[in-house]
């Protein structure tokens, strides 16, 4: 079959990697956009490998992002995200990677999409699929993003430059508000069992619940989740019947694969990461381990940490009663598979309920390649 190349640079943002596009370079009709997509990735794969793509067979490695001019009057640039299926057809809109978030302030620099003066560069990024506002702060050297630093994050080798994202106002990125049903908790019922949750939108929507009401610690490792498919299976009908209750379907059956995510959350206790360290229960604030487009993560969302720590703010979340009781300052040191993540977070109870002003993480990000992706030409019709 021949092909076309389209002009793309492939990245690695935060603990993901994704393929990225100029909004001119690639078709306008969604449709299309989809199969284009899916061709790039090498999606829907039965094998769960995406050999014949740039995908690496897990949700983290699969995803694209498409950055054009602004729409809105407080960006440099528009952001949208795509999260691509392993082993289905399926292109999902619903959500942002936090993660991938951190490539778009060095990509429209580099690019020549925004104007910098050497430093620390600002770039104002428009997320399109939840209509909220990034700022990317990050140095710039001769007129390009600075890849080179001394900043590491868990579940990644190396050390690179800090990126700071700040993300304004995050609560409602895709229901009614922060706390879509309006409780700091609410019950699901699954398989005549009840199980409490809680449900918050910031930056992504989570359905929150106790590992130990699902018989976990929060301190599993990803393969050990992935491996218990009665437990696999019961996350996710909590978490259907609990986008079902944040707006996000009719019905358990019509909630998608990528919205909401759901985290079991822990008390801090001694667990073991994917690279052999043995973290003591002094090192975390809270124990996380969440599922992402049925898969247990690697690491954790880096919007789903977002949520974490806006959550443990709310008093009466399940997030809160997890925190650690002597939990002290601005940060949240979230346990993951990989280690820690931190996440600050500034949230206020006002007359009218609870308010997220803001969420701030650090990641570091690189270009791994640039030029052409071969698209079969069917693809792009």
């Amino acid at each position: 079959m021949s092909q076309t190349f389209v002009r793309a640079a492939f990245y690695r943002g935060g603990s993901s990697k994704g393929v990225f596009f100029h909004r001119a370079d690639v078709p306008q009709d969604r449709t299309t956009l989809e199969e284009m997509l899916l061709a790039v990735l090498g999606s829907p794969d039965p094998y769960k490998r995406q050999l014949n793509g740039m995908g690496g067979g897990v949700s983290s490695l699969s995803k694209a992002a498409i950055i054009g001019p602004p729409t809105h009057p407080d960006a440099d640039v528009d952001y949208l995200f795509a999260q691509i299926a392993v082993d289905r057809p399926v292109v999902d809109w619903g959500a942002n990677c936090g993660n991938l978030s951190s490539v778009i302030g060095p990509f429209a620099v580099d690019e020549g999409l925004v104007s910098v003066e050497d430093s620390e560069a600002l770039v104002r990024i428009h997320q399109v699929n939840t209509k909220k506002i990034i700022h990317a702060r990050f140095p710039v050297r001769d007129g390009r993003a600075v890849v080179e630093g001394d900043f590491v994050i868990a579940g990644v080798a190396g050390a690179g430059a800090r990126i700071a994202l700040d993300f304004l106002d995050p609560g409602g990125t895709v229901t009614s508000g922060l706390l879509p049903s309006g409780n700091v908790v609410d019950h699901v019922m699954v398989d005549g069992r009840s199980y409490a949750v809680s449900l918050v939108d910031a930056s992504n929507p989570v359905v929150f619940v106790r590992a130990a009401d699902c018989g976990m610690t929060g301190g599993e490792l990803p393969d050990a989740i992935e491996a218990n498919r009665p437990l696999m299976a019961l996350l996710d009908a909590i978490r259907r019947e609990g986008g079902v209750l944040m707006g996000l379907g009719a019905d358990a059956t019509s909630v998608g694969l990528a919205n909401p995510k759901i985290s079991m959350v822990g008390t801090p206790s001694p667990f073991r990461t994917l690279d052999g360290q043995t973290l003591d229960e002094t090192t975390h604030d809270i124990a996380v381990r969440m599922i992402s487009m049925e898969q247990a993560h690697r690491a954790v969302t880096l919007t789903g940490a977002m949520c974490v720590g806006v959550a443990a703010r709310i008093e009466g979340t399940l997030a809160e009663q997890a925190l650690r009781p002597d939990h002290q300052g601005d940060e949240i040191r979230v346990g993951n598979p990989s280690g820690l993540v931190s996440v600050g977070a500034r949230v206020l109870k006002r007359h009218d309920g609870w308010h997220a002003e803001n969420a701030t993480v650090f990641r570091t990000a690189r270009r791994l390649m640039q030029g052409e992706v071969a698209v079969p030409q069917g693809a792009v019709r």
